[in-house]
Order: structure tokens, then sequence, then C-alpha cells
């Protein structure tokens, strides 16, 4: 899926089959629900894709043993005709599919499923349709465009059959199919023009103090790619087109938009309307710096001439005469539909559907309320017209309620559900001013039932996933005079919160008018700046709550529609050690705010076009599906009872007891450490959300991660270090800070240790501030991730709880007064086994002016465990150099240094599992 709006939009970044691509691409969303995506069962939800059946042996209907997909739907619906595919089609072949797939459904579900073959094959299609409508979304509005004012163009040879039905969801009132839709992308690239792109990183001001700079840049890359272009292109019949855009950003952000050169009107005012409609503000008055330039040649027309590819054969009466008709099933029933062969057409032929136009490529179903008129070109242009829902509801929405639950429903809401916390955190992310939400990612967005259970959330952070539903809870009951049009806010870990700089804001949503809230909304976003004893407010040293920060327990940020700005204002600046940053505190709780307001709205559209009522069920069944998919694999688990234990790196005892019986666990942390006299403490929240974590692991299915998941996990917590007790202030209370990210991820090693399933990852987030009264700084660096008995643990990521970035080196250069003289793998830190431990990274840093520095980390005493006979990882190490003096710092410091210190960071590698030796006594490689 790619937006087009007179341009073609690029992306600097973009992950592509797992792997993050950081070169200028073309912004295209890619969905597994093609023709040849899998459809199946996996004992409580349908799936459609992302396996595909690929060409061999492809769909069911190809007739060489495949899978059940999407092709063999349309097939079996009517929408595909055999006899004028290319080649035979077994319909045998996909009923047995759909046959089997009911089969295993009555068998699996608890009470079974009331849908028919037929139904089932429409309520997957159903899915597949959501599928391509949700990745439409992420190209529009999740970048500040309303997908109802374009036109949807469909090309591939499946694009037919479903782009009505995308339309119709997304409100798109036309669709345009190229004559040549089915194979539409080798056609393009028969006409692509060659082109030649360049990009270069300026990094200076727009102003006219370096307009001459620009200009010459601009002159020599142009000529450098024309003479490049020339050469390549020797045949040139006329001057290539040039086209200049610059990548602009407000001072001091990362996020920068490409504002094209060509179009003759001022850059600044181009950029600030495209940062107003993506971000939702602009800053008047403030710096704008250029990130890089783009320069794009290529030929200014078509190579060759296109052969003719609609010739309009037909005419009124042999048109009539030729049509033939079949039935198609659609909306729940039988559908008799004209069928229309691409010789049959004239130009200004209008079909209303239903119809099926049959091209040598492939197959346009035209349904119900929607209308086609055949363009000169030969193009077809649907209108999708205004219908009542009887016209076009589905199968599943045909039958009557009851109180089994419908499977393709249950699909369908949950990607519904985590289609709109993604949206959450597009919002959250465009309206926030701060790096560490805008740049690192370092937030999360859920959605929760009438009771603050979570139902769903967007691929965020772990950490503070699983903890959320105790926030919720909390803020419940704190506030039982709710209102519609109230915000709440806390940091508060002893309501569930996990350390200070992690702010909640959680919006009650009503949509009835019962009194009490019939959904909830939250989001969590990690705060630069808090305040607390060390600027980024991550003391290293800390011994109480009160050294970390401004506690917010719980109260309204917005009061019935009014933004309770001077209250907080007043807070944010109390106590002994108030944040450094209040005004970005409350730009992003505004912007928090606003990202809950975006998913309030999303939920109450859905709930009135499907009942509250029907919503909420879902919501309860997503979390049935989740718990019963828990509870039949810890029936499938071979140990009844395992433990395990390991130590932070000052002693301080982690200890775990799984007992697993009749498919429920009870994990018992009792025989760990008693509250830690620092700031290493983890609450109930934070362990609970490792406890998810790590059983969500255990599962290893696409499950989505909810309350349900620990509905069968009884968890046992003594008073101590992974539960300390608050006190009556903040100053009695234990520090936490340390417990949220260091803590965290030693509870999460020792589970999985017990659980057997990894060896130990790096263990440490590896937090490290540094600033002066002007600025501060705060990062988490990646490590090396531990063994499996499957494979060999990654290099240099961010493993288990946390799941945020690394600023780019080129940023943190230029923002920053310091040099990143080296950023690279630490080669042998893995432990070595039959499959290795990940290695961790080097990171050395020099300051360039005197700063306070400050350092949070774990395992630089302790290594990371191997398991089964694997090795342990390296230990992490912390070193300073002034001059020729190097000293190892520890694992936590907080110091000034002055300019020309060198910090370098060696972070620790993942245990190994296994061991080297071979049934045989033969030695393996590791």
């Amino acid at each position: 899926m790619a937006r087009y709006d007179g341009e073609f939009e690029f992306q600097n970044e973009t992950l592509k089959a797992g792997v993050r691509i950081m070169t200028p691409v073309l912004a295209i969303e890619t969905v597994a629900a093609g023709g040849g995506s899998v459809c199946g069962f996996d004992g409580s939800r349908l799936f459609v894709g992302p396996r595909s059946a690929g060409a061999s042996p492809g769909p069911a209907c190809y007739g060489a043993g495949g899978p059940l997909t999407v092709t063999d739907l349309n097939v079996y619906l009517g929408r595909v005709l055999p006899e004028h595919f290319p080649f035979p089609l077994d319909m045998a072949a996909v009923r047995k599919r759909l046959e089997e797939l009911l089969l295993q459904m009555q068998l699996d579900l608890p009470h079974g499923t009331a849908l028919t073959v037929p139904e089932l094959a429409e309520g997957l299609l159903l899915i597949a349709n959501d599928h391509m409508v949700q990745a439409v979304r992420k190209v529009s509005v999740a970048r500040g465009f309303s997908a109802a004012e374009h036109v949807l163009v469909g090309f591939g040879g499946a694009a037919g059959q479903h782009v009505c039905s995308v339309a119709r969801s997304l409100g798109i009132r036309q669709v345009l199919l190229h004559p040549l839709a089915g194979i539409l992308s080798a056609w393009g690239m028969t006409l692509a023009r060659p082109q030649l792109m360049r990009q270069v990183s300026l990094l200076m001001p727009l102003d006219d103090s370096t307009t001459a700079q620009l200009e010459s840049e601009q002159r020599r890359l142009t000529d450098d790619l024309l003479c490049e272009f020339r050469q390549q292109n020797p045949d040139l019949r006329s001057e290539p087109d040039v086209s200049v855009s610059l990548e602009l950003r407000y001072a001091g952000t990362d996020s920068a938009l490409m504002v094209s050169q060509n179009t003759g009107t001022c850059l600044r005012e181009t950029f600030e309307e495209q940062h107003r409609r993506l971000f939702g503000y602009d800053r008047p008055g403030w710096a704008v710096e250029i990130a890089s330039l783009r320069i794009c040649v290529r030929l200014a027309e078509r190579a060759g001439d296109p052969a003719e590819i609609f010739e309009q054969t037909g005419d009124e009466s042999s048109a009539s005469e030729k049509t033939t008709t079949t039935e198609m099933r659609i909306g729940g029933q039988l559908r008799t539909a004209p069928v229309f062969l691409r010789d049959q057409l004239m130009a200004g032929q209008i079909i209303d559907g239903p119809a099926i136009l049959c091209e040598p490529s492939s197959t346009v179903v035209i349904e119900p309320a929607c209308r086609a008129t055949v363009r000169a070109s030969g193009a077809i242009l649907i209108d999708v017209l205004p219908a009542d829902a009887a016209d076009v509801h589905s199968a599943a929405d045909s039958r009557p309620q009851e109180d089994r639950v419908d499977p393709v429903q249950l699909e369908v809401f949950n990607n519904q559900f985590v289609s709109i916390a993604e949206q959450m955190g597009e919002t959250l992310r465009r309206t926030s001013i701060s790096t560490n939400v805008r740049e690192r990612l370092d937030f999360s967005c859920a959605i929760f039932d009438c009771s603050g259970r979570l139902v769903v959330n967007a691929p965020h952070v772990p950490v503070h996933l699983g903890a959320m539903g105790e926030t919720v809870q909390a803020i419940r009951r704190d506030h039982p005079d709710m209102r519609p049009g109230d915000v709440f806010v806390t940091n508060d870990p002893y309501r569930g919160g996990s350390h200070l700089p992690d702010v909640t804001v959680v919006s009650p949503v009503f949509c009835t008018d019962s009194a009490a809230a019939d959904f909830f909304i939250a989001n969590r976003a990690h705060h630069a700046e808090i305040g607390g004893i060390v600027p980024g407010s991550m003391p290293p040293f800390s011994r109480n709550l009160a050294e970390e920060g401004v506690l917010i327990r719980s109260r309204r940020l917005i009061d019935q529609g009014r933004f309770c700005e001077e209250e907080l204002k007043q807070l944010l600046f109390s106590g002994a050690w108030p944040s450094r940053s209040v005004a970005d505190n409350l730009a992003d709780l505004a912007a928090q705010a606003a990202a809950n307001e975006c998913g309030a709205v999303l939920l109450r559209r859905l709930s009135e076009a499907k009942s509250v009522e029907t919503v909420q069920s879902y919501m309860s069944h997503i979390q049935t599906a989740a718990a019963r998919r828990m509870q039949a694999c810890l029936r499938r688990f071979a140990a009844p009872e395992c433990s395990f234990q390991d130590a932070l790196d000052d002693g301080s005892r982690i200890q775990v007891r799984i007992k697993i019986q009749d498919g429920r666990a009870t994990v018992d942390f009792t025989g760990s450490a008693d509250v830690h006299p620092g700031n290493l403490n983890a609450n109930r929240a934070i362990v609970t959300a490792a406890v998810l974590y790590s059983f969500r692991c255990l599962l290893n299915e696409d499950v989505p991660l909810n309350a349900g998941v620990l509905d069968p996990i009884t968890i046992i917590l003594p008073d101590g270090l992974l539960n300390p007790p608050a006190g009556t202030t903040p100053a009695e209370s234990p520090a936490m800070v340390g417990g949220n990210v260091e803590t965290s991820q030693r509870v999460v090693d020792v589970l999985l240790g017990a659980l057997g399933l990894a060896a130990a990852s790096q263990g440490t987030m590896n937090n490290l501030t540094f600033g002066n009264r002007q600025f501060g700084y705060y990062e988490t660096i990646c490590g090396g991730a531990g063994a499996t008995p499957t494979s060999a643990g990654a290099d240099s990521v961010h493993t288990h709880m946390t799941n945020t970035r690394l600023t780019d080196p080129e940023v943190l250069e230029h923002r920053y007064p310091v040099r990143l003289q080296q950023f690279s793998i630490r080669r042998g830190s893995g432990g070595t086994g039959r499959h290795s431990g990940g290695c961790g990274i080097v990171r050395r840093i020099q300051f360039l002016e005197p700063l306070q520095v400050s350092m949070l980390s774990q395992r630089r005493t302790r290594a990371p465990y191997g398991l089964a006979g694997g090795q342990p990882g390296q230990p992490g190490r912390n070193s300073l150099q002034e001059g020729s003096r190097t000293i190892d710092v520890g694992g936590c410091f907080s110091m000034s240094v002055s300019a020309g210190t060198v910090l370098t960071i060696e972070t620790p590698g993942g245990g190994g599992l296994g061991s080297t030796t071979d049934e045989s006594g033969d030695q393996e490689n590791s």
C-alpha cells in the first residue's frame, strides 16, 4: 500500500521482513493478505497470513496439495470463475480444505461453532479485507491524511476481488483499476523512467546565512548526478528532469519532513503547513534546520511508445448477446451476477453491481451498491455508492446473535482494537515534542475493558504494557466520580506505575448514559525529566522516591474538558528536586491526552457501528481466548515444577519456583531479597509485566498480549525487593527507578531460566544520562541476547523488557557536545555453546565540555548465565579515560567530567545454551 499526491513519498527508514533499512525508499506498507495468503485456525482464532502458499504448491485449487488460501475463498464463493482461469481448478480440494477447517473448529472451540462452510469462507475473506484496510490506514490516517479523500487504486491479480469492500470500509468513494491491473507491477517496470537519486547530510540552519552554501552544494551534487546519468544513458533525446528536495526539521528535533524546492513556494511555510497536518502543531519563530539535500535526475519522457492496451471491440448489441450470468455469494446470500469479458467492453459503458468482469490477468468483482464505468483508456472507475447495511453486510453479521463466540468476529474485533492502539501511538509520536517519545519511541498505548483489564496493546514497550492494567484499576478505584471529559494522570509506582519518569495518562470512555465508564484508554510515556537529584531523573544512587523526582499521585489531568495546566505546573515545580523541564512535561502530557482522545473517538465509532454490548463482549472473548491458549500451553509443559535463582550485582537474590498443574501455574518468588536500600526495588506491577512477558514467550503463538494470558497464573509476592511496601510520604517510600529498568530484566532472566526457554540475555538496559543546567540526555543501550534451544542469541539488540531505540550517531553529535568515537559489536562477548549467546556492543563517547554523567547498569560483576552446559556471556564494563589514566567506574556512577574525557561502555553478551560436545564426543563449532 502506498499514497500518491502528485509526488512519490519516500522514507529514510523502513522495516522489511524484520530487517531495518536505513536508506531512502518508497513509502510502501506491505500486507500479508494476498491471493496466496494461507488461511487457518490456531485453536481459538481464525487467521489469514502472513504465511503464503507461494507459486508451489500454491492454493488448494491448483491441485498440487496446497493449503487453503485467499484465492481458494474467492473461487469457492464464485468471485473467481474456474472457466475463465488459465488452467483447470480443483474445486473438490477447496471444499475439502474448508470442511477440514470447520471440523477442527468444532473440535477445538469449547462450544463448537455455528458457522457453515460458506459462512466460514466469507468470514475468512472478511478478515483478509480487514488486514488490507488496516494497511491503508497506516499510509493515510497515521500520516495525517484522510483515506476518504483519496481514490483507491488496485493492482495485483487478487486486488479486483477486494477493492470494493476495502474502499467501503475506509469511506473511499471511488476505485480505479488499470486495464492491466493484474500485472501492473511488471508493466510498470517496463515503463519506469531510469533515474538517479542522491541524498547528502547538511545539518545547517534554514536562513539567509546559509543560502550561498546550500546553492553551492546543490549545484555540485546536481552536476555530478547529471554527468553520471548521461554516462549511463548515452542516447538521451532530451534533457533529463531534475528535482530538488530538502529534509527540514525544527532545530533540536529528529522528525524531519521532505519539502520539494520545485513547488516555488516558501520552504518554511510549506514545511510548517506539513508539520501542522502531520503533527498537529507548529512552532512559530522556532529555528528550522536543513537535515539533508536530495537530488533526483530522471528521463523527461517515458522511454519508447507503449503498445495499445485497450482495444474497443464490442458494441452495445454484441455485449448484451455475449453476457452470461453466474452465482456469487456475497453479503451472506447467493446473488445472480452478469459476467463481462474485457473484449466486450466499450468506452463509456456502465455496469451496476453485483457483476463480474473477467480480465486476461485478473478478475474484478463489482459489489452491490457499486457502479463501474469503462474509461476511454480502458481503465475501470468504480463508484462506491451509499447503501443500506442490508446491501453490504457480511455473512457473520447476517446470522442471529448467539451465546457462542463467532471466530470471524473475534479476529476482526481483535484487529480493529490493535489498529486503534497503533493509531493512538502514532498520534502520541506525532504530537509529542520530546526526543524520548518521538525518536526513541519510549512509550506504549493500550485499550482496557470496563474493569481496567488489558484487552490489546500496540507492540510497544513490554515493561509498560504488563503494568498499566494495575494503574487503570487504581485510577478506577481512586476516582469513582469520573465523568465524560475527564482524563487522569499518575506516575505513582505504588498505584501500578513503573518508575517516576514513566507518566501514565488514563481516559475513561463513555458511550452510553451509564454512570460508569464503558471502556478505558491509556498510554505511558517516559519523560526525560521529572525532577530528582540528577538531570534526566535516572539517579544511580537514589535511596527514596523523593530523590527520584516529582510524584504525581492519581489526579485529573483534564477536568470535564478543562486542561488543569496551572495545578500541574505548581506540582511539577514543587518539592526539593522539581522538574527541570516543566514546559516539556506539560506539552507531552497534552500529547498523551490527544492520543487517548484519538483512541476514544475510534472506540466510540466502533461502538456506534456494532453496539457497546457487542464490543464489550468481544473484549471479554479475546481475553478468554488468550486464557484458553495459555491453559493448553501449560498442560503441554513437561515439568510440573521448576525453579531458578540469580542475583543482582550486589548479591540481592531473585528466586522463583513455578508449579504447573491442570493447566494452571503458580509463580512463587518467596526467597527473594528484602527491600533494597537503593533504587533496585520492583513493585508488583513491574513483576506482573515480567511474568506476562515471559509466559507469553512460553506460549510462542500469535495470541494477543492481554490480561487473559495471566488468568491461569497465580503470582505470589512476599514483601521485599519485588514488592516493597509504600511509605506514608515519598521520602519514606523505597526508591524504584532502577527496579523498572534493571530488576525487571533480571526477573525475566530468572523466569526464562526456570522455564528452560533461554539463557540469560544482557540483563540490563545500560541507562546513560549526561547533561548540565541547559540540557539533559538519556538513552538505553543494546547488548547480547541469550541463546535458545533452537537458535543462537542475537547480537547487539535491546532485549526483553525494553523495546526502544538509540539516537542516531549523526544526530547525537550534532545536537550534544559529544563525539561518538566507537559504536561496534563487542566480538566474543557472547557465551559459547551448541547455540552461542549474542554479542554486546562497545560504545565509546568523548565529552567535549564539562558535564554531569551518570550510569545505572547491572551485569558488571555477575555474568549472564548459560543453560544446559552453555557458557556464560561476558559481563559488561564501564570505564572513564582522562588523559592517560583509565579507571573502571563500575555498574553505577555519577560524576562530573572535564572536556576530553572518554566514557567506554562495553555491554554484556548473552549466555550460550547447550554443550559444545555432541553425542559422539566431537567438538562442534560455536
